[in-house]
């Protein structure tokens, strides 16, 4: 933690905004320490991104031991806070995740805080597995899910609400502190309305991993529109969703029910080429990662450029989409500390420029990425 001063940059919705840090987090008035001037960029508060599965050529499943590496990386994307996620796989990779981030970060180390880890399955739909390999499936059961609680480092789980026994392990975490969240899933929505009621409040990457709305099946996309409990994720990296469709999901949910994720992988700043989800072997090349059979297998986008791509299909304000990946990811994950620029909060800051690029990032008053004047 440390003071800074940011001078001459503007706020989202273009209002000449100066922010001083001390301690690591916003304070009023001015800051001592060093000042980093922000002329001709906007301040933001720093983007924080609910599904990264990898980045630089790092697989979290496939290595989550180099969770750190890669949240070492994830600011160079405007990336201050994440949730790491896991997708189905063995059992120990899972143990080996939680002894990762249980471990703490090593000496000298800076970057985006890890603020827990996402397990995306096994307990979803053989149907809707997507990226998934089959044979980690898994029913649900309390044996499953023994151990994984808020305290020991799982912030989100990823189900499917119609497979049995589910709903009873959907209470158990929600009284952990985990969200829960529905996807991967050929539920009802009577089905996803269960869940609801046993605590499960997110919808991961709408439209995606689920069968479409129906005028008489509804499903989980139809009970993400309608119930304003939940919180949906949306990949608006202009490849999961067409723009219309992104358009529609914006004017139904808007800046507090869309919460913008990436689902980025190892292939996020590397060029075309293979490379790996897991065990699985992914292609990415044109902006999109495949499985061999065309099946879309995450993205390699950042976090800015799924707000330009949200904001070109929508016509939103810069301020209602930054809030997607800001205070409504905060608020998903009960963080009150980050997602906003107030007295108080964490001093955790993304400067961009006129087309949201990453010019400098600020992890708990600290310059972890850009240099200074």
């Amino acid at each position: 933690m440390s003071s800074l001063l940011v001078r001459g940059g503007r706020d989202a919705g273009g209002a000449p905004y100066d922010v001083g840090m001390s301690g690591g987090r916003i304070v009023s008035g001015r800051a001592d320490g060093p000042t980093y001037d922000a002329h001709g960029l906007t301040v933001l508060p720093g983007l924080i991104d609910l599904q990264v599965n990898g980045v630089a050529g790092i697989d979290l499943t496939l290595e989550p031991e180099r969770l750190w590496e890669a949240a070492a990386v994830l600011p160079a994307y405007g990336v201050t806070a994440f949730l790491p996620t896991v997708i189905s796989s063995a059992p120990e990779i899972r143990d080996r995740a939680l002894a990762a981030f249980g471990g703490g970060p090593p000496t000298g180390w800076s970057g985006a805080t890890p603020l827990g880890w996402h397990f995306e399955g096994p307990m979803i739909a053989a149907g809707r597995k997507g990226a998934h390999p089959e044979r980690w499936l898994a029913m649900p059961s309390a044996e499953l899910v023994a151990g994984w609680s808020r305290e020991a480092g799982v912030v989100m789980v990823t189900v499917a609400p119609e497979l049995p026994g589910v709903l009873d392990v959907i209470a158990t975490l929600v009284e952990r502190g985990v969200v829960v969240a529905v996807g991967h899933t050929e539920a009802s929505a009577g089905e996803v309305a269960a869940a609801v009621a046993r605590g499960a409040r997110v919808v991961t990457h709408l439209g995606n991993a689920m069968p479409p709305l129906r005028a008489r099946e509804p499903g989980p996309v139809g009970a993400a529109l309608a119930d304003p409990r939940l919180v949906s994720g949306v990949i608006a990296d202009g490849h999961h969703l067409d723009p219309v469709t992104l358009a529609a999901l914006w004017q139904a949910l808007g800046r507090d029910r869309l919460l913008a994720v990436t689902d980025c992988t190892a292939a996020l700043g590397l060029p075309d080429g293979p490379r790996r989800l897991g065990e699985q072997h992914v292609v990415a090349r044109g902006g999109t990662v495949r499985l061999a059979d065309g099946t879309l297998a995450g993205s390699a986008a950042s976090l800015p450029e799924c707000l330009r791509t949200l904001r070109s299909a929508t016509g939103c304000t810069l301020a209602e989409a930054v809030t997607t990946c800001t205070a409504t990811a905060a608020r998903v994950v009960g963080d009150g500390e980050r997602g906003r620029l107030s007295p108080g909060a964490r001093g955790d800051l993304t400067l961009v420029d006129p087309e949201l690029r990453v010019v400098a990032t600020i992890v708990g008053g600290r310059l972890v990425h850009g240099g200074t004047d």
